[in-house]
């Protein structure tokens, strides 16, 4: 059956409350640099209080991926929760505004849309401490089924690993997938993730539950327990899955059984906020996989993406992501002949 969607995400609906600051403010307040920390309201709260001016950007590593998605003229959808607030409210209109499918209802009552304090240091680099709130409340009862079974690809975020409702909820849309004859991918999202929870990504992967992983450097070294980045790569080789690793600067690997394709990152002037990198390329990837074009295109549709979004503050696009892709010499479309 023709898919309605090219990619459904599922994952953590957040609203990206985005400051800059010295390093010396990760220290005074115990934040790890360039990590991801979950936090509770209380903490939440009195870190928002000790920022200076705010950017509040709709968030979320999966609503970041389809909204390159619907840059690039792709038809995605969103399945993620928010409570009725004024954060939630404004993250549907955000994502319903780029033309993304966003089937999931609001909570009543509850606790909070979530949030995502984002502080980013002179460098770049982002540390992100996460309050879930009701994106943690995900159940399986919010899995359209419908809009799984509609989508080409379901790609879900390592970041949703954490509630057992929401893991149940990830388990079930898989299966959906699967028994609809689609393909499902995964995002390890953060060396946090994949330490807290090595052994049942592991167990996903080789259970076939997913058909795609995407993992930076630092990730699958996590994953495979190992600093050896090559021993990492062919642990991954034996997974018999379609491995996509990326590197910041060093560019990005395919990794399929039979071969790797290494392709180059594309030239940056400069980093402003690495926040989002991973999700636009993994909205570049995706596009050029559901579009037909061959796995080093993808790649270099991801590259492209991901080089655009860290050159601002957020994690969204700027500008139309398939206009770029066409300026740079891209193609947007399958080849001729190409099923």
């Amino acid at each position: 059956m023709t898919a309605q969607y090219d990619v459904l995400g599922i994952g953590n609906a957040i609203v990206d409350v985005i400051a800059r600051a010295e390093d010396d403010f990760l220290v005074a307040h115990n934040l790890v640099k360039g990590s991801m920390q979950l936090i509770d309201a209380a903490r939440a709260d009195a870190l928002f209080a000790a920022l200076g001016p705010v950017t509040w950007v709709s968030g979320g590593s999966a609503a970041n991926t389809v909204a390159g998605l619907a840059s690039l003229g792709a038809k995605p959808a969103f399945i993620g929760k928010v409570k009725d607030d004024e954060a939630g409210r404004r993250f549907g209109h955000d994502i319903r505004s780029l033309s993304v499918a966003f089937p999931t209802a609001p909570a009543a009552d509850g606790p909070a849309t979530a949030v995502c304090l984002i502080v980013v240091t002179p460098d770049g680099e982002r540390t992100m401490s996460t309050y879930l709130g009701a994106s943690r409340h995900l159940t399986v009862a919010d899995i359209h089924r419908e809009t799984v079974e509609a989508a080409a690809i379901t790609y879900l975020e390592g970041y949703l690993w954490d509630p057992e409702e929401a893991k149940e909820a990830f388990v079930a849309a898989s299966a959906i997938a699967h028994n609809a004859g689609r393909d499902v991918a995964l995002t390890l999202s953060d060396a946090f993730c994949v330490e807290r929870f090595r052994g049942e990504f592991l167990n996903l992967l080789r259970t076939q539950a997913v058909d795609i992983v995407f993992a930076n450097e630092t990730e699958l070294k996590s994953l495979y327990e190992t600093s050896d980045f090559d021993a990492a790569v062919e642990a991954l080789r034996e997974e018999d899955l379609l491995g996509v690793v990326t590197r910041s600067e060093k560019g990005a690997l395919v990794v399929t059984r039979d071969e790797t394709i290494a392709v180059p990152a594309f030239p940056v002037a400069e980093v402003t906020d690495s926040t989002g990198a991973g999700d636009l390329f993994a909205a570049g990837f995706l596009f050029g996989l559901s579009h037909g074009l061959d796995l080093r295109t993808a790649a270099h549709h991801g590259g492209l993406a991901a080089s655009h979004v860290i050159q601002h503050i957020g994690a969204r696009p700027q500008k139309n992501l398939r206009q770029h892709a066409i300026d740079n010499g891209l193609p947007v479309e399958p080849p001729t002949g190409a099923a």
